[in-house]
């Protein structure tokens, strides 16, 4: 970590990729050159982006197909180096911890021995691993998800140079849902390259936001997220730990969202369908912003002492949108919504 005394201002600044668009509509010989020409000094490479840029050099490729992703990572790298772009982490590692089948979590394993190759080609240290998405075939038992995590983190481990783990909460998580469940396992695996991500919409939708209410808010929403702040802020040995920061806010619903709502999918939770719609970048209250990001941010910079990579993260429906302008758009919304959060933190 960075000294705490460092200006906000300074920090380095990165986007995922797919928020500059989904993979399938907008790929990334586009929306890279788009986040070097924002302004960004990084970005988070999402593996579906890989996957069709794979598609590149054969157009057969899944994701199991090593060869052209090994050459699409090659590529990738040097779409990035072109721009003075560091990929700083690589994500997401989907749906690992807690399952129960022996044969999904070797497979699992080996996945993982393969994300490892890819790591060392773009020139990333860091992988993140969000938390189990599936209730059925996997577990709740905190010693199970600890055991998970914890094996990968010695795998981790034995890389050169090694590779860190960036453990995050999913507000629709299967069985871990708030910040402070995955720092109890983070804490209970003990290791030096296993940490945590906090995200802004992740921790603020599933404590203070409800997209299925008229309000959309839960019910003591100001009292909780007031209560869980205060607790993220006196968290003690958590900067070490707390490897990057995502900043979204989130669009509040209007109608709420129901089963008549155009976002509705039944095979998704309402926070993930809330999530892939209608996130945001902080200080966009004109597209329908609500969440206190800013409370957030403010513990983390001001009470955490947070010093580290700082990713403008959005999804969106936009995403899809077919338009060649959305990864200039999107690239250049997100730098804006950085500078109006320095504003607001009075760090310009």
């Amino acid at each position: 970590m960075t000294s705490p005394t460092k200006p906000v201002s300074s920090l380095p600044i990165a986007i995922p990729s797919m928020t500059l668009g989904r993979a399938w509509v907008h790929e990334l010989d586009v929306k890279i050159p788009e986040a070097g020409r924002a302004g960004y000094q990084g970005i988070e490479l999402f593996w579906e982006d890989l996957v069709y840029a794979a598609k590149k050099f054969d157009p057969a490729a899944t994701e199991t197909s090593e060869k052209p992703i090994l050459r699409a990572a090659h590529w990738v790298r040097k779409l990035c180096d072109k721009e003075g772009l560091e990929i700083f982490v690589l994500q997401p590692f989907l749906n690992y911890d807690g399952l129960l089948d022996q044969e999904a979590h070797d497979r699992m394993i080996k996945k993982l021995h393969f994300w490892f190759k890819i790591a060392k080609v773009l020139g990333t240290e860091m992988i993140q691993v969000p938390s189990q998405m599936n209730l059925e075939g996997t577990t709740s038992d905190e010693d199970k998800i600890v055991a998970d995590i914890k094996e990968i983190g010695e795998l981790g481990l034995k890389e050169n140079p090694p590779i860190r783990f960036a453990y995050e909460a999913l507000a629709w998580g299967a069985h871990l849902d708030l910040w402070q469940q995955v720092w109890r396992v983070v804490q209970r695996v003990n290791l030096p390259n296993v940490g945590t991500v906090l995200d802004t919409y992740q921790l603020l939708g599933r404590v203070y936001g409800d997209p299925t209410s008229p309000t959309g808010k839960q019910p003591n929403a100001d009292a909780d997220v007031v209560a869980s702040l205060r607790e993220l802020a006196s968290t003690p040995d958590l900067l070490p730990k707390l490897f990057y920061i995502q900043l979204s806010d989130v669009e509040r619903m209007d109608p709420p969202l129901s089963s008549t709502h155009p976002f509705w999918n039944a095979a998704q939770l309402p926070h993930m369908q809330w999530s892939r719609n209608a996130r945001l970048f902080p200080c966009e209250q004109d597209r329908g912003g609500y969440l206190p990001v800013l409370d957030m941010a403010k513990v983390i910079f001001d009470q955490v002492g947070f010093r580290g990579w700082v990713s403008m993260e959005s999804f969106s429906r936009t995403m899809t949108d077919p338009d060649p302008s959305v990864p200039r758009t999107h690239a250049q919304r997100g730098m804006k919504s950085w500078k109006a959060l320095l504003k607001e933190l009075g760090q310009e």
